[in-house]
């Protein structure tokens, strides 16, 4: 029981991800079935890692664009956008790299032994 229901948010963001690829309902169906074989046979093993990350950050150039107008001048600093590095921490499912083949390769052999093809393409 604990294992099922830790493994649930699993397995709703992977159909999530599922929804959003070119693949026909029966596909995700099939996908659907072996995420939730393949989630008890290779539960998630959570581990906080260290990452790094990029933000856009615009900054000044130290050049300006001025335009004058009468007698009054008005400046406007010219800006840039930079990629500036941070690091963060997330969670990642280090066991995801060895089960998500399994869940594919489960995936493909049930459309092939229903609609004869590995994308369940009718």
């Amino acid at each position: 029981m604990t294992i099922v229901l830790r493994v649930i948010p699993y397995l709703c963001a992977l159909g999530t991800i599922a929804l959003v690829g070119c693949v026909t309902p029966e596909y995700r169906d099939a996908k659907t079935q072996c995420e939730a074989e393949w989630m008890l046979k290779i539960p998630p093993v959570d581990r906080q890692e260290v990452v790094t990350r990029y933000r856009s950050v615009e900054r000044p150039t130290g050049e300006a664009n001025c335009t004058t107008t009468g007698s009054e001048t008005s400046c406007q600093q010219v800006m840039e956008t930079v990629s500036v590095p941070y690091t963060d921490v997330e969670t990642v499912d280090i066991k995801s790299r060895q089960r998500n083949p399994q869940i594919r390769s489960c995936a493909a052999r049930a459309c092939s032994a229903k609609y004869g093809n590995s994308k369940c393409e009718t």
